[in-house]
């Protein structure tokens, strides 16, 4: 039998781990590594930046469940996707980060675009790996299931051109095991149980682990049946479907929300954290709770942030650990304070009088159907939209939650839109983020993907420049001095582009965005300031 190059057999376990698609762009330390992928059934798809590549990867991921793996060559390639693996380690995405390097022999004696990779991504990866001959196949095997366990994250391995093409007699790689998820063995169990079926203002506080363990059917069954109020974090929205009387929503950036939210907080005398991870919430997250109020905490890794306290940690899966915690109830929350919450939120969000992002994100959600993936990009728009968009289930809307880059929202719709033929992809970005980004409107083009992408346009970066007013600060670098013509930017790389300046003209287009097998680019003027007072 013809011996194996190391690059079949990163392409053969990768495959065997529930890779179908790898993304980035192409140098010449790699070549060999896309042939053995693509040899192995994981399809290389070209993006325009490697950050970008890593977040059509995770969009990809979020709908399919595929391992994500994302590729780019030495030096600049590596240094372009440093960013969106940051990414990935905050937001807690199982990234493959697989970059080719030179071998080390040569890096001693030739210089030119190396540098140490490992050096720069250890701070944001879980792990990283330099294959080595003859035992790539156990490198990759700690790199999948290290990207995997816990909390999932990024692993990078690097990968010298000889390992790549050179033959291996290394044996058929041994099978992926992973220890299945299980419910904690704590010793007090039934008294944790006898705790919460003492509660009479209980409330749950649940977040992206709870989104990657697969526990929303657990964590909405569980309210619904104790009669437990949820919040989520954004990446948790739609852990309960957000049209039921017990959710309130997301929250974690949003100020106006928070003065809603924190009374509750504080008046409640059991929080039950389900998959809680505060990487995502704002300063005023801090230890929200009183010292008189008990906290129960299911996770699947120790928590070591700081950000507020315990008094009891489960360690386990957390729709399994739910299970486990089902008791008899009593009355709860009297004084309705709940409903009173939700309905307050209601009106926080309210569309004002006249045309803005309000009235924007309202059109929108009430155009599109319910099974639609939206994206938010960072910035003023991402908070106010993930206030009024509600989802009906989790993975619904995607966005760049705990580290808040921009440039996330059009490749993350991209790659959903690549896992899911059929269903629509919305993208929320501002015209900062599009054009950070819009090399990879040509990605779309060629990929055929029908993204739709509603550009807010403001002329400006408007939360910070918010914040440079709040804070009494001049106007320095916030404003574009031109002004871009967004329609024929999207017909130029062979999509559709229209000028929106009204709600109804907005529903209109976006039914017709939805009948197109292009992107359609809807260029929303909105104004300047349109954000004050928002959120």
């Amino acid at each position: 039998m013809t011996n194996r190059t190391g690059a079949d057999i990163i392409g053969r376990m990768l495959a065997d781990a529930g890779a179908t698609r790898a993304f980035g762009v192409p140098g010449g330390e790699v070549l060999a590594l896309i042939e053995g992928l693509d040899r192995a059934g994981v399809n290389f798809t070209l993006v325009r930046h490697e950050n970008a590549g890593g977040f059509f990867a995770e969009g990809h991921w979020h709908v399919t469940g595929d391992l994500p793996v994302l590729v780019a060559t030495l030096g600049p390639g590596v240094a372009n996707a440093v960013n969106v693996v940051a990414n990935a380690m905050q937001d807690r995405v199982p990234l493959i980060f697989l970059t080719g390097c030179v071998d080390a022999a040569e890096a001693e004696r030739y210089t030119h675009q190396v540098f140490d990779h490992q050096a720069l991504l250890r701070p944001v990866v879980k792990a990283s790996f330099r294959a080595v001959g003859g035992a790539v196949g156990a490198v990759m095997e700690k790199a999948i299931t290290i990207a995997r366990s816990g909390q999932p994250g990024p692993v990078h391995i690097d990968i010298p051109i000889s390992v790549a093409e050179g033959e291996s007699e290394e044996p058929p790689s041994r099978a992926l095991s992973f220890t299945p998820p299980s419910v904690p063995h704590h010793p007090d169990l039934e008294r944790i149980r006898k705790a919460l079926a003492g509660s009479v203002r209980p409330l749950m506080i649940a977040g992206v682990d709870a989104v990657n363990d697969g526990a929303g059917l657990a964590v909405a069954g569980f309210c619904r049946r104790h009669r437990i109020p949820l919040i989520t974090s954004y990446k948790g929205k739609g852990l309960m479907d957000e049209a039921d009387p017990l959710c309130l929503g997301g929250a974690g950036l949003s100020p106006r929300a928070d003065k809603i939210l924190m009374p509750l907080i504080a008046e409640a005398d059991m929080i039950l954290l389900a998959g809680y991870d505060p990487i995502e919430m704002r300063a005023g997250w801090r230890d929200p709770w009183g010292d008189d109020t008990r906290v129960i905490e299911i996770a699947p890794v120790p928590r070591t942030h700081g950000m507020h306290r315990a008094d009891e940690m489960l360690i386990g899966d957390v729709g399994m650990t739910l299970e486990a915690l089902h008791h008899d109830a009593p009355s709860r929350w009297p004084s309705e304070q709940p409903a009173r919450a939700r309905e307050a939120l209601t009106q926080a969000f309210a569309e004002p009088e006249g045309w803005g992002p309000h009235q924007v994100f309202r059109t929108l959600r009430e155009s599109m159907p319910p099974e639609t993936v939206v994206t938010a990009d960072s910035g003023a728009h991402r908070i106010l939209a993930s206030q009024i968009w509600t989802c009906p289930e989790p993975r619904l809307m995607l966005q760049s939650s705990a580290l808040c880059t921009m440039a996330c929202a059009l490749p993350l719709a991209a790659g959903a839109s690549l896992g899911r033929p059929g269903a629509p992809s919305l993208a929320i970005l501002g015209d900062g983020g599009l054009e950070m980004g819009a090399g990879d409107l040509a990605t779309l083009r060629d990929l055929g993907l029908p993204v739709i992408l509603a550009v807010l346009v403001d002329g400006s970066l408007s939360l910070i420049e918010m914040k440079q007013r709040a804070g009494q600060r001049p106007n320095l670098g916030v404003d574009f001095k031109g002004k871009t013509d967004y329609p024929a930017l999207a017909q130029a790389f062979g999509g559709h582009g229209v000028w929106i300046d009204d709600a109804a003209s907005l529903a209109i287009e976006a039914g017709k965005a939805l009948e197109r097998d292009c992107f359609t680019l809807l260029a929303i003027r909105i104004g300047s300031c349109a954000y004050d007072g928002a959120f």
